[in-house]
């Protein structure tokens, strides 16, 4: 087995896979602009080799470049199948060489994830998890039923969530992950159990949960682009699926579970660097964020403008008597009333107090310098 760490591996261990391919490759694509491996699979045809690519039936602001490239495909004599249109997206990145490696990939075939995104991919010949990529390939291709035949090769929204949450919930030690958002309930519930069972839990990317007892950073000194995990140093997951609801039940996403001490290690130690380079929260270093500042402030002023406010009951006649035609009959919500003055004077504060922390924190900069 193989570990693919991007940026830095690029394509040539895709390229590499393709040319050396003797008899097919089979490729499920959702985003592509990567000449090379394009190139790549054109020469396999010439090479008289049986090239079938699954293409995405839309992605998000890109499905005329999806059409296009379906048409360069078959200009090239490359099988081009669409995927169904049953699912949110089809949003896995599988390549298969020979029906015997498995290239299973975090990251889209484009510059922007490979050369400028940290992510991951892995290239291996085990035959289970193999096997089940073809039995997808051949039923997303087909567009018949896929029945998951092994709790190591995931598909959403097959056993995705099943299997993600048993990794999650067979933490004993430490949990290492990288994932762009994480929002599913569930999975934060298991995360934060874990947690209070003593597991060290560390997240980089972002979590739907204010005040959490899980600790999460932003990585900053790049784009993130991969969804992994590391348990108790020593089992993976790798693929597409984020811990979210969408991607775990409405959307195809493809990954894997493996145990491989070496590819562990490797992503344990580009985790630690890429941890060493965020920024810590300012609660992890016992400071109070800003944002808790700001607020406080904030309530302070809308008391004190509340208690200076005069009465509303007036001003509100003469402007309705204002904007409203006097033969016009119309019957007033008195919530709906209450609600809207409460908003627009909520607004007003808060573009008052934003102003003045703006004009502050200005003058405060200005003094450091």
């Amino acid at each position: 087995m193989k570990l693919l760490i991007q940026p830095g591996a690029g394509v040539a261990a895709l390229v590499k896979g393709i040319e050396k391919a003797q008899k097919s490759v089979e490729i499920i694509i959702f985003r592509f602009d990567r000449i090379e491996i394009e190139r790549a699979l054109a020469n396999a045809v010439k090479r008289g080799l049986s090239v079938h690519a699954l293409i995405a039936f839309t992605n998000h602001g890109g499905e005329k470049n999806l059409r296009k490239l379906e048409m360069r495909f078959l200009a090239a004599g490359i099988t081009v199948a669409r995927t169904s249109d049953d699912l949110a997206r089809y949003h896995g990145k599988v390549m298969i060489v020979d029906r015997k490696e498995l290239y299973l990939l975090a990251f889209n075939l484009t510059h922007l994830d490979i050369e400028h995104s940290r992510s991951f991919g892995i290239v291996t010949k085990n035959r289970k998890l193999v096997h089940e990529a073809v039995k997808l390939f051949e039923c997303d291709t087909k567009r018949q039923n896929y029945q998951p035949g092994s709790t190591k090769f995931l598909v959403s929204p097959s056993n995705a969530r099943k299997q993600l949450a048993a990794f999650i919930k067979g933490a004993r030690k430490e949990l290492l992950i990288y994932d762009l958002k994480i929002t599913d309930r569930e999975m934060i519930r298991a995360l934060e159990e874990r947690v209070e069972a003593g597991v060290q839990i560390r997240i980089i990317g972002k979590m739907n949960r204010k005040n959490s007892v899980v600790t999460v950073r932003k990585l900053e000194r790049m784009r993130l682009h991969t969804r992994t995990m590391v348990r108790d140093r020593s089992e993976v997951f790798m693929g597409s699926q984020s811990l979210r609801a969408l991607e775990l039940d409405a959307r195809r996403e493809i990954g894997v579970i493996f145990r491989d001490q070496k590819i562990a290690s490797s992503i344990v130690k580009t985790f630690e660097g890429d941890w060493r380079g965020t920024a810590a929260p300012r609660q992890e270093i016992g400071m109070a964020e800003p944002q808790t500042q700001v607020i406080k402030a904030a309530k302070k002023v809308a008391k004190t403008v509340t208690k200076e406010l005069p009465p509303v009951g007036p001003i509100v006649e003469d402007v309705m008597q204002e904007v409203i035609p006097e033969d016009v009959d119309i019957e007033l919500d008195s919530k709906e009333v209450d609600e809207s003055v409460k908003d627009a004077v909520k607004d007003a504060v808060k573009e008052a107090v934003q102003g003045v922390v703006t004009e502050v924190m200005e003058r405060k900069d200005a003094g450091d310098k």
